[in-house]
Parts: C-alpha cells; sequence; structure tokens
C-alpha cells in the first residue's frame, strides 16, 4: 500500500528540519504501534542526511556496536575503539553535528529503559553541553506511552523539559479511510467501509494488511482477519503485554468485560471479584485505551461513569478473538468466522455510533462529542454534537436500519436534554447505514 496523508505531520518534521539548521532541536513522536510512526519518520527524511537507530532489547554493548556500522554506513562516521556506552556513541553523534547537519531517529526510544535506565540521563548530559552548538534534528520515537510519557512529562526524569516540540500520531482518519478502500475497490459498499474501521480503526499496518491481501469487502476482511495465520489474531497480545507487563491478566480480562458490554465499574468489581479502580484508571490515564463516558452537560467529577474502549480494532480484538484462543490454538478458526459472521449485526451498531461520533469530531466544527442518558436511565441519545463558542447543537439517534429511526422518538427523549441546552441552536438528525 502506498504512503497516505500524513501531510500536516509531514510540514511539522520540516518545520523542525529547517530550525535544527541553526541549533539541535529535539523532537518527540509518539504513537501506538502499527500506526506508521517508522514510515513517517523515513518518509520525511528521504533526500536529507540522516542516521536510523533502532533500540533493540540487545544489552547495550551489542547496541552500540550495530550503532557504530550504521553510522559508518549512514554518515561516513569513523568511530575508533569498541564504544560500549549508549551516552559516549550519542556525544560523538551530537560532535559529529557541529559541523554536519543532519537527522538522527531513534526508534522504540523506550526501551533503553530495559537496557540500561541511565541513559536517559547520559543522554540529558550530552545533549545540555551540545545543542546549541550542533546541528542534528533529534528525534526519539516511541510505541509504548505510558512509558514515553514518563520518560519526559515526569518531572523526576531527566528529560523532562528538554523536548522542543511533540507530537501523537493517529490512526488515519475516516476521510482518509474512504480514500483508501476507493483506490482498492472503487465499488466499495457502506458495509465494507464499517467493517474496514471496525478491524483497523484507521491503524495504517492493519489497514495495508487487508489492502495489499486484496481484502476490500466485508466478508473478505473477515476472512482475511480471522484465517489461522492471521497477525490480527496475535496482535493483542503482543501489542499490551509489553504494556501492562506481569499484571497483564487482570488488564485483559477488564478490557474483555468492557468489550462484552459490562461498562461500569460495579459491573467489572462484581465479575473480577476485587475493586478495579486503580486498574480503570490506569487503563485512562497511563494507557488510554479506555476513556470516561458520561453524560454530556455533567459536572466535573461526575459519578455516572461508563467506561469504552476507544481503539475499534482492541474492541473488536476483546470481543471476538481474546475470549475465544480455544478455538484458534485448536484450528478452527472457521467457527469463529462462522460466531462473528452471526454477531456482526448487533456487534456493529456500537460500531456505527463510534463511527459517526469521530467522523463529527474530524470535521473540526465541534467542540464537544458525546452521548447523553437522563438520570433514571430511561432516555438515552446516541450523540451529541456541541459547538460552545457559537452554540450550536447536534442531536442525533444512530441506527444501522433507517426504519427504526424516529424523528418524533428523537425529539421526545431528548425534551430534557434540549432544556440543558438554552440558548443553543438544535439540529435533530437520524444517521444510519445510508449515512456513511
Amino acid at each position: 500500500m502506498r504512503f497516505y496523508n500524513r501531510e500536516e505531520e509531514l510540514g511539522v518534521l520540516q518545520k523542525n528540519w529547517e530550525q535544527s539548521a541553526h541549533q539541535s532541536v529535539m523532537t518527540t513522536l509518539i504513537g501506538r504501534r502499527r500506526t506508521g510512526k517508522t514510515s513517517l519518520l523515513l518518509k520525511s527524511a528521504e533526500g536529507m542526511r540522516h542516521l536510523y537507530l533502532y533500540v533493540s532489547k540487545d544489552n547495550e554493548q551489542m547496541l552500540c556496536k550495530k550503532f557504530q556500522e550504521q553510522a559508518s554506513a549512514a554518515l561516513g562516521i569513523q568511530i575508533f575503539g569498541q564504544t560500549t556506552s549508549f551516552g559516549e556513541l550519542f556525544e560523538q553523534l551530537m560532535r559529529y553535528g557541529i559541523d554536519n547537519h543532519y537527522t538522527l531517529i531513534i526508534d522504540e526510544f523506550q526501551n533503553f529503559l530495559s537496557i540500561n535506565r541511565s541513559i536517559p540521563s547520559s543522554i540529558q548530559d550530552v545533549w545540555d553541553r551540545y545543542k546549541d552548538r550542533s546541528r542534528v534534528n533529534l528525534i526519539l520515537c516511541g510505541s509504548i506511552y505510558s512509558m514515553m510519557k514518563r520518560i519526559f512529562e515526569n518531572g523526576d526524569e531527566p528529560l523532562y523539559g528538554r523536548r522542543d516540540s511533540s507530537m501523537r500520531l493517529l490512526p488515519f482518519s475516516i476521510a482518509t479511510l474512504r480514500q483508501i478502500l476507493h483506490d482498492h475497490n472503487s465499488d466499495y459498499v457502506a458495509e465494507d467501509l464499517l467493517c474496514l474501521y471496525m478491524l483497523t480503526g484507521g491503524v495504517a499496518k492493519y489497514v495495508a494488511l487487508l489492502m495489499d491481501a486484496k481484502a476490500t469487502t466485508k466478508s473478505k476482511m473477515l476472512r482475511h482477519a480471522l484465517a489461522p495465520d492471521s497477525p490480527f489474531l496475535t496482535e493483542g497480545t503482543e501489542l499490551l503485554v509489553s504494556e501492562f507487563g506481569r499484571d497483564y491478566g487482570t488488564y485483559f480480562s477488564i478490557l474483555q468485560l468492557i468489550a462484552g458490554g459490562m461498562t461500569t465499574q460495579s459491573e467489572i468489581d462484581s465479575v473480577i471479584g476485587k475493586n478495579t479502580g486503580a486498574y480503570l484508571s490506569n487503563l485512562h490515564e497511563d494507557y488510554t485505551f479506555i476513556s470516561k463516558n458520561t453524560p454530556i452537560l455533567s459536572k466535573p467529577g461526575a459519578r455516572n461513569i461508563k467506561w469504552q474502549i476507544d481503539d475499534p480494532f482492541l474492541r473488536f480484538w476483546f470481543r471476538f478473538v481474546y475470549p475465544y484462543q480455544g478455538l484458534i490454538e485448536s484450528n478452527r478458526t472457521d467457527l469463529l468466522l462462522q460466531y462473528v459472521s452471526d454477531n456482526y449485526t448487533l456487534f456493529t451498531g456500537k460500531t456505527l455510533e463510534r463511527f459517526f461520533h469521530d467522523q463529527m469530531m474530524q470535521t473540526g466544527r465541534y467542540t464537544r462529542i458525546g452521548n447523553w442518558w437522563d438520570k433514571k436511565g430511561e432516555h438515552e441519545i446516541d450523540m451529541v454534537a456541541l459547538n460552545e463558542f457559537d452554540k450550536t447543537c447536534v442531536i442525533a439517534e444512530i441506527k444501522r436500519n433507517p426504519k427504526k429511526l424516529s424523528l418524533p422518538d428523537l425529539k421526545h427523549k431528548a425534551e430534557a436534554l434540549a432544556a440543558e441546552l438554552k440558548g443553543y441552536a438544535i439540529e435533530y438528525r437520524l444517521l444510519s447505514m445510508e449515512d456513511i
């Protein structure tokens, strides 16, 4: 699959490259695995002098040996002697930048913490001594959000306050997913786009896996994603175990429950058998895998919380893949495919709701988007989109089948909400598969 979109990110990286011609610039790029961070960085460095270093989990001496060879091949730097400390190697790379303007990309930067926890301190010392007289466009890239956040945002860490620019790479927008799917299947239908969104959430690697396999329709996508050799089957484990460490079992169980429809802490606690407040807080604040869903217009600190998984792929994986490892291990993915197909319509009702939330937010015209429900739980609104500046609001009912939508019913359900939105110009919408 060819390179898509990312014009805004490329523009920021170009600006930082130009700025580093006068003095060194440190940029951090964070994004979940498979979003295309490496492709973006290598694309931005095309035609420029650059050195790309990937931090694998080798010991420090082996890593430095490999990096010396790569520096020699890419930049012609001759580093004499055996450098066993990354701090020493980084100092030579920064010293090289005094007379040479170039980009230094260090990928999976957070892995340094498992190799030698003192490496960030060494980098800080060298950076502070050389950055003003060197011309290095330093880009530090990482995929484990919690660790990268700790390295650069914790005031006690050595690299706190050192970066000049920070970027977070998000999955492809829905508009880009439309373009990609059209390029590979100009006759696609709404169900194909919704399935692509459900399976990938716009994550570049997942989209590429499907497009390169010519899986461009709903049925082909599901067959490919659930085939015995499919990387989709193991991706959740590979993605999350490194984040959660030894406690991953409890986190996996919580995510499975949320994906299955248990969205309140009391429901989750009753199944797990203990207070899961700390786990939910970590999933929300440190890992950003889930978010709090409270009725829009709720006051800060509201306790009427429902938890939701933000990543469409993880929601799919924890609903259909993780609970059925036995089928996968016994090579009965044909049964799993049948089970997914049987439950697809019901499951994608909520996926469609999330699709329209994301699409509405990506227009850039709204400041807040969410759900609303009354205190008694009798009435629930699928989507409320507010522009708090011009006082406009969209209240929408979302169902797969347009025949199940009723404007009078929506207005009746929204009477209490409309009363809270005094002063807003309210537009009511009915959204279905026909509106994708």
